[in-house]
C-alpha cells in the first residue's frame, strides 16, 4: 500500500489530466484510476478485518466525512429528482465528482493510516516533490521554448484518448503563462505555493540525496508561480510562507526571512517583463475583466442559490455557458451544485485539516516535527485560501494533491499527540522520583 501511494502521489504531476480511459471518461486519468484502486483496497480490508478504521482518528477524516455525507445527500436528490434537472449529463457529472471524492478518500485516508513517522512522511515527500519537479520542468519548457511536452503523451500512452480541457499557454501584459503538466496556470500557482513549505521542510532535514536537486527543486516552485503571473500565485505564496516560516527554528527561521527577498529580486531581474505584467494584474484589478467577471457572478449565484438553497443542484452540476459565466470560485460553486449544507462541508474540507495541523503545530516540541507540521498546515491553508480565486475542486491535480496535505496532516496529528503522551509520561515520572512516589503508587482515591 505505501508504494501505491508513493506511485499516485507522483503521478498526479507526471501523467497529464486529459489522457482519459476512454470507456470511464473524464474521471478515467492514470492518477484518477489508481487512487480510486486504493479506496477499493481500503474498503476491502476494513470489510475483511484486516485493519480497524477507528484506532487512528484526526480531523482530516472528520472533514472529508462531511463532505462525503452532503455529496451523498446531493446525489440521491439529484437521482430521486427532487432537485430538478436529473438529465443524463447531469447524473453523468454528478458520477465524476463522487468518484473523484472516492479518489480523494482513499489517498487521504490511507496516507493517514500508513504514515506513522517522519522517515515515513520524507519518503512520500519525496514522490510527490518529484512530481512537482517535473511539472516544474515543463512549465520552464513551456515558458523558455514555448513548446509543450505534455502533447508527446498523446503518442505513448496506447488505450488513453486526449479530452481536452487543459490550458498550457496563456497570454497575459507582456508575458505567456504557462501551466506545466496542471490544466491551468492558475492551478500551476497555487499547487506550487500548497507544495514551496514542505519542499523548504525538506531541503533543511532531508539527508538523502543532492542537496543541489533540493534547492533546485524549491527555486522551480518559486519560478513556477511566478511564470504564471497569476494573483492566486501570489496570495497563496504569501500564506504559506507567512504561516509557515514561525514553526521553523531559529537558524532556518533566519535564513529564510534573510533568502526570500534576495530570491524574489533574482526572479523579477532574470525574467523580464514580470515585474511590469505582475504589477500591472494588481494595481490594474479594478478594470481587470478578470475581477470584473468574478464579481459580476454574484447576483446569478445567489439566484441559483435561492432557487435550491439546501442541496443545490447536484454534484458537479454546474456548467458555464460562456467563459464570462465560470464562477472561480470553490465556495460559490459548492452552494451551487451542493447546496448551503454542501457550502458548510466544503468549508470544512478545505479548512479544518490546515487550521487543526496549525494547532498541531504549535503544540509540538520536536523542532522537526513542529516545522513538518506547520509545512503541511500553511499548505492546507493555501488551498482553503486560493479556493476563494479559482474553482479549485474543478482541477484535476489539485483536487488529488490536496488530499495528499489532508492524509499528512491526519499524520501529523497523531505524531504530535503520541510526542505529546511520552512527553506528560516523562514529566510524570520525573516527578515521581523527585517527590520518591514509586511508580506503582495510587493514591486513595485510585489515581496515580
Amino acid at each position: 500500500m505505501p508504494f501505491i501511494v508513493r506511485t499516485v502521489a507522483f503521478c498526479i504531476f507526471f501523467f497529464p489530466s486529459a489522457m482519459v480511459f476512454k470507456p470511464i471518461g473524464a474521471a478515467g486519468t492514470v492518477p484518477m484510476i489508481l487512487a480510486v484502486l486504493i479506496f477499493v483496497l481500503w474498503i476491502c480490508s476494513v470489510l475483511f478485518g484486516l485493519h480497524n478504521p477507528m484506532k487512528i482518528r484526526h480531523p482530516g477524516r472528520m472533514a472529508l466525512a462531511a463532505l462525503f455525507l452532503a455529496t451523498c445527500a446531493s446525489y440521491a436528490a439529484l437521482y430521486a429528482g427532487i432537485t430538478g434537472g436529473s438529465t443524463e449529463l447531469a447524473r453523468a457529472s454528478a458520477d465524476r465528482w463522487l468518484i473523484l471524492l472516492m479518489a480523494s478518500a482513499g489517498i487521504a485516508l490511507v496516507i493517514g493510516e500508513v504514515i506513522r513517522t517522519l522517515s515515513d512522511a520524507m519518503v512520500l515527500i519525496r514522490a510527490l516533490l518529484a512530481g512537482a519537479f517535473f511539472c516544474c520542468l515543463v512549465a520552464v519548457i513551456q515558458f523558455v521554448f514555448r513548446i509543450n511536452p505534455m502533447d508527446w503523451f498523446q503518442y505513448v500512452m496506447p488505450g488513453f484518448t486526449y479530452n481536452g480541457g487543459d490550458t498550457p499557454f496563456q497570454s497575459r501584459g507582456a508575458l505567456l503563462r504557462v501551466a506545466g503538466s496542471t490544466f491551468h496556470s492558475i492551478e500551476l500557482a497555487v499547487v506550487s505555493a500548497m507544495l514551496l513549505p514542505l519542499s523548504i521542510w525538506r531541503l533543511i532535514y532531508d539527508k538523502r540525496g543532492w542537496i543541489g536537486y533540493k534547492l533546485l527543486g524549491t527555486i522551480l516552485l518559486i519560478f513556477a508561480i511566478a511564470s504564471t503571473v497569476s494573483r492566486s500565485g501570489v496570495l497563496g505564496l504569501v500564506v504559506g510562507i507567512a504561516v509557515f516560516i514561525p514553526f521553523l527554528p531559529a537558524t532556518p527561521r533566519i535564513w529564510a526571512l534573510v533568502a526570500s527577498p534576495i530570491a524574489l529580486a533574482g526572479l523579477f531581474v532574470s525574467v523580464p517583463g514580470l515585474m511590469s505584467t505582475l504589477t500591472g494584474t494588481i494595481t490594474s484589478s479594478g478594470t481587470d475583466p478578470s475581477i470584473s467577471t468574478r464579481t459580476n457572478n454574484y447576483p446569478r449565484v445567489e439566484a441559483m442559490v435561492m432557487h435550491r438553497p439546501i442541496l443545490g443542484a447536484g454534484p458537479g452540476n454546474y456548467v458555464a455557458d460562456t467563459a464570462i459565466h465560470i464562477l472561480d470560485n470553490e465556495y460559490l460553486n459548492a452552494a451551487v451544485t451542493l447546496g448551503l449544507v454542501g457550502l458548510i462541508a466544503m468549508i470544512i474540507y478545505l479548512f479544518v485539516p490546515g487550521v487543526t495541523s496549525i494547532l498541531a503545530a504549535r503544540a509540538s516540541r520536536t523542532p522537526q516535527l513542529k516545522s513538518f507540521v506547520g509545512a503541511v498546515g500553511a499548505g492546507g491553508l493555501v488551498a482553503g485560501i486560493c479556493s476563494l480565486t479559482f474553482d479549485s475542486m474543478s482541477f484535476p491535480v489539485f483536487a488529488l494533491t490536496y488530499p495528499v496535505l489532508v492524509g499528512l496532516g491526519g499524520a501529523a496529528w497523531n505524531m504530535t499527540k503520541l510526542e505529546t503522551r511520552i512527553n506528560d509520561a516523562t514529566i510524570l515520572e520525573t516527578a515521581r522520583s523527585v517527590t520518591g512516589i514509586p511508580g506503582n503508587h495510587k493514591s486513595p482515591g485510585g489515581l496515580p
